[in-house]
């Protein structure tokens, strides 16, 4: 079985590309999802993190305080490493068993829906790679209009993130989200005709 990954950077549009890819039947995973499971309250690995980093990452109901995480992984030295080792194996290990699923079930390929993929452990795993690209100041818009912040914070967070261009250097197919939303599906169904040809 291909596994192909999906990814792009915030704004991009990877997530109607990833629901049109879902509504045409194909298996989609979501590893945003799966991240954010992994250390729901309770969790061996929400527990690890509160031991390596300390308890009060926790709030009063065991969950975790993301941003508190965040400003302690990013400003000690060797910090994002240390969370890195901590969360992604237990992202891969959910990730290969529900590709092993798609594998028992017969399928020629499964999709697995990420914003950090290229450049990080599960990057490995893939056989190929989507990458949804955006013009920076409509990505920038569209941040800004889903979280209600400031335009130049979504610059800002853009900023933080892996180049396009770096990203593209491993695509196997670029799906460029400029124009309209009509336009995006349709580029969309080109690469699941080319995957669906090489399967």
């Amino acid at each position: 079985m291909k596994v192909v990954a999906l990814t792009g950077r915030s704004g991009c549009g990877k997530s109607t590309v990833a629901a049109f890819f879902r509504a045409q039947g194909l298996r989609v995973i979501d590893a945003d999802l799966i991240a954010r499971q992994v250390v729901e309250p309770g969790s061996p690995t929400l527990e690890a993190l509160a031991q390596a980093f300390g308890a009060d990452i926790l709030d009063e109901n065991g969950a975790l305080r993301r941003r508190e995480l965040a400003a302690r992984a990013f400003s000690a030295p060797g910090g994002a490493e240390k969370l890195t080792g901590i969360t992604h194996p237990a992202i891969i290990a959910e990730l290969n068993r529900l590709l092993d699923e798609a594998r028992a079930a017969g399928e020629a390929f499964a999709l697995v829906d990420g914003a950090v993929i290229i450049g990080a452990p599960f990057e490995r795993f893939c056989d190929e790679f989507i990458v949804v690209t955006a013009p920076e100041e409509e990505a920038a818009a569209r941040i800004a209009a889903r979280d209600g912040i400031p335009p130049e914070q979504a610059r800002a967070r853009l900023a933080s993130q892996t180049p396009e261009t770096a990203l593209c250097a491993h695509a196997d197919y670029i799906i460029h989200n400029g124009g309209t939303p009509e336009l995006l599906l349709r580029r969309a169904r080109e690469v699941l005709s080319s995957l669906m040809g090489e399967t």
